[in-house]
């Protein structure tokens, strides 16, 4: 009776499987490699069964199975089965991987880097889904293919291409410049030589390019010489008086362009003219200098004077002090009796200070233009040493070279001004 009695008051209780979980995409990262987290919050249930097909790991009996890694795009189903001896329970997550992007491009400069150009892209992006250019400066300014046509600039410096490329959800960007140098402008100068700065001929000239963003030449001319036609620079020489255009085409590989100029030729008056030559007092030669060179057209200071250039002295102005009391031009080879340091290479120039009896006037001296006076006076055999004042102005000497050159000095003005005192002169003299 007692037995009956205990089985009687036995009931089984039977556990209900409820299949729970929830999912976490590590830091909302949806592009592969995405990482996922799982809380198994199941109730019920002694035994678990993961399928997570695709993923690392792709299944699992534990009840939390760790993180879970997908490294390819595409879309996942996570599985759970839990069960007991009684009763069995599943829920299921079905989510998407977003590619992996890797992101660059490359841009090239077709042809060469001058403004105009075209830029040509390659796009190296993997894994994205859509694509947005922008071109700073270019045409078009913006695109939405993989691979965009080439991108014209018209202007020259530095331009930005940005590239936004999206997977679904998330967006990756990249810029990259390129610089353009200026567009081709074509110039020169034309520069008369030395000897030649009186546009008289024979005449030569340095053709002095001035072309920015060029890479060949060509010159031209209506007349003359061009020594090299092709050359970056080169010269040109004129025998024969006229009015000439000069042409310079240069070309980048992109553009040729052009600009003409002009040069005017007299005729040969075998005559050179010197304006406002400043000859210092004797006080002053190592400041303004007494010692003028005709073939360098410039006055020497004492401490200037070498042996490399000495011989290159034609005239020499002495004066005592600043009431210029007493003045007198001399031979470079005879300096030393006036107290200045001997000249190295010293040349020999006869020097008439007194010109009244050589018969030559102010206006002979003004009206020349060319040297047909000077070829009429006897100067060697009226050379005189005689000292003048300034008392009269303006103030005429003759002189003939060692090497026969006939010319005039026209003394305009005694500049009084203490140890700094000098006279105003303009020369002229044969070729």
């Amino acid at each position: 009776m007692m037995a009956t009695a205990f089985t009687a008051c036995y009931q089984e209780t039977q556990l209900l499987v409820n299949a729970q979980f929830k999912t976490n995409i590590v830091d909302s990262n949806f592009t592969a490699p995405v990482q996922v987290t799982i809380e198994n919050n199941t109730t019920g249930a002694d035994f678990f069964r993961w399928s997570i097909k695709g993923g690392d790991p792709d299944t699992s009996k534990e009840k939390n199975p760790g993180t879970i890694v997908y490294e390819q795009a595409g879309n996942y189903t996570i599985k759970l089965t839990a069960w007991n001896n009684n009763e069995r329970g599943a829920q299921e997550f079905t989510f998407s991987v977003d590619s992996a992007v890797s992101i660059g491009f490359t841009p090239q400069i077709v042809i060469n880097d001058f403004a105009p150009a075209d830029v040509s892209i390659h796009n190296t992006t993997s894994g994205g889904s859509s694509f947005l250019w922008t071109f700073d400066g270019g045409t078009p300014q913006t695109s939405t293919e993989k691979n965009p046509d080439p991108v014209r600039f018209d202007s020259a410096g530095t331009h930005t291409i940005s590239l936004t490329v999206n997977n679904g959800r998330k967006t990756f960007a990249i810029s990259k410049t390129v610089t353009l140098q200026p567009k081709i402008h074509v110039d020169f100068d034309l520069i008369p030589s030395f000897d030649d700065y009186d546009y008289e001929v024979p005449f030569t000239a340095n053709l002095t390019n001035k072309t920015t963003s060029g890479l060949t030449y060509l010159w031209k001319t209506t007349g003359g010489t061009i020594v090299d036609k092709t050359a970056q620079n080169t010269s040109i020489t004129i025998t024969s008086p006229g009015t000439y255009t000069v042409t310079l085409e240069g070309n980048n590989e992109k553009e040729t362009k052009s600009v003409s100029k002009q040069v005017t030729v007299k005729e040969n008056s075998n005559l050179y003219t010197m304006t406002d030559v400043r000859f210092g007092i004797k006080i002053a030669e190592s400041t303004i200098g007494c010692s003028y060179s005709l073939s360098d057209r410039r006055i020497y200071a004492s401490n200037e004077i070498t042996a490399s250039n000495g011989s290159n002295i034609d005239l020499v102005f002495f004066g005592l002090d600043a009431t210029f009391s007493r003045c007198y031009f001399l031979s470079p080879d005879n300096v030393y009796s006036s107290g200045f340091y001997t000249i190295p290479g010293a040349s020999k120039t006869f020097v008439v200070n007194d010109v009244s009896s050589v018969g030559f006037t102010d206006s002979d001296f003004l009206s020349m233009t060319n040297d047909s006076k000077l070829r009429t006076l006897t100067i060697k055999d009226n050379s005189n040493s005689t000292a003048f004042t300034n008392t009269s102005v303006p103030r005429l000497v003759l002189f003939e070279t060692a090497s026969g050159r006939k010319g005039a000095i026209r003394i305009k003005s005694f500049v009084s001004n203490g140890a700094s005192s000098y006279i105003l002169a303009d020369i002229k003299v044969q070729k």
